[in-house]
């Protein structure tokens, strides 16, 4: 990537989905909103890669492209970046349970990139990010909901 094209890069984000022994599909209803996420220019993935964990705790990554039938993913498998290291498969894989198929998904958010852009070039830099996983947001609503006693 030029330097023009790096300065204006958006927030990059992962999620790793965890299925369990012989419950993965990576190809059904997940693959179609990915895909409709990239179409409408709300994300650019970077990186795909599935984790499997043997039972022994041992680690096998495969990329996209080591991938038998990819079915509508094969769109994706010829812009990927392949940015995960090894290190970051041991790190990844290590909150996986034995036995179980994971999917890492690194994405560009694009509909932020014009504010990221702009942040960088006013001088501001990013000291902090995070996110409130969606099971703490519904604990607060019902903690909320429950009428004091």
């Amino acid at each position: 990537m030029t330097d023009v094209q790096l300065d204006e890069l958006g927030p990059v984000d992962y999620v790793v989905v965890e299925f369990p022994a012989g419950a993965s599909n990576f190809t059904g209803e997940m693959a179609a909103e990915l895909l409709s996420l990239v179409d409408r220019g709300i994300i650019r993935v970077i990186d795909v890669l599935i984790l499997t964990k043997a039972d022994d705790g041992t680690v096998e990554a495969a990329e996209l492209s080591d991938v038998g039938e990819l079915g509508e993913l094969e769109a994706l498998e010829a812009q990927l970046a392949e940015l995960l290291a090894e290190d970051d498969v041991e790190h990844l894989a290590a909150a996986m349970d034995p036995g179980s198929t994971a999917g890492v998904l690194i994405w560009e958010n694009l509909w932020a990139a014009p504010f990221a852009s702009a942040a960088r070039r006013s001088g501001g830099q990013l000291i902090a990010n995070g996110r409130i996983p969606i099971q703490a947001i519904i604990a607060s609503i019902e903690a909320d909901e429950v009428p004091a006693t």
